[in-house]
């Protein structure tokens, strides 16, 4: 295993991403029989964790073919309609991964066939893909790598570089609109626990 810089071994991957739904039969439907992802788990909750408030949830869990999950959280006491408004990619979204552009195809007229909106390919460079929308507003994607992949991803100093030179590009702007407290790494740390 990778170590990092502190010697600890680096997460290996993701265990699960967790979004709010809507209603957990309408984001079954999509998840399992649209993309094809199989419902694995659906714990219900009589109260929230750490709060010991009694809200009751439920928790579902679909499984990518790697075994990674992405999970689910129904729980309409506290929800309101505007967090399920679609979110601009750019706010959130969730890339899921196919082996190649024949499966990419595939997975369009599926999705397509199935009465929901699969839009692309867009060619990124270093991934084609093609995006729709789940009943939640979470933007989807799936993408495959092109052959620039490896090239764009093996070279650290250069993302190094790009990052230094857009941090200095944008400072200024992102000062006026966010304060430069709320930019600078060191302010942004979570206090240390007691």
């Amino acid at each position: 295993m990778e170590k990092t810089p502190s010697s600890l071994p680096r997460p290996s991957g993701i265990n699960h991403v967790a979004y709010r739904c809507r209603d957990a039969e309408q984001t079954r439907w999509f998840y399992e029989d649209v993309l094809g992802l199989p419902l694995v788990t659906a714990p219900v909750f009589e109260e929230v964790p750490g709060t010991g408030d009694h809200i009751p949830y439920m928790h579902l869990f679909f499984q990518l073919g790697n075994g990674e999950t992405i999970a689910f959280f129904d729980q309409p006491e506290t929800a309101d309609e505007a967090k399920f408004a679609r979110a601009e990619s750019f706010d959130r979204h969730l890339a899921l991964e196919v082996p190649d552009e024949a499966a990419l195809l595939g997975w369009q007229k599926r999705i397509n066939d199935a009465g929901v909106s699969c839009l692309g390919p867009i060619d990124h460079g270093f991934v084609k893909s093609v995006y729709m929308y789940d009943p939640n507003g979470l933007q989807v994607e799936l993408t495959f790598r092109t052959g620039a992949w490896e090239e764009e991803m093996s070279n650290p100093a250069r993302a190094r570089t790009s990052l230094a030179g857009w941090a200095h590009r944008m400072r200024a702007m992102k000062e006026r609109r966010f304060g430069a407290a709320a930019i600078d790494r060191r302010s942004r740390r979570p206090p240390r626990p007691a």
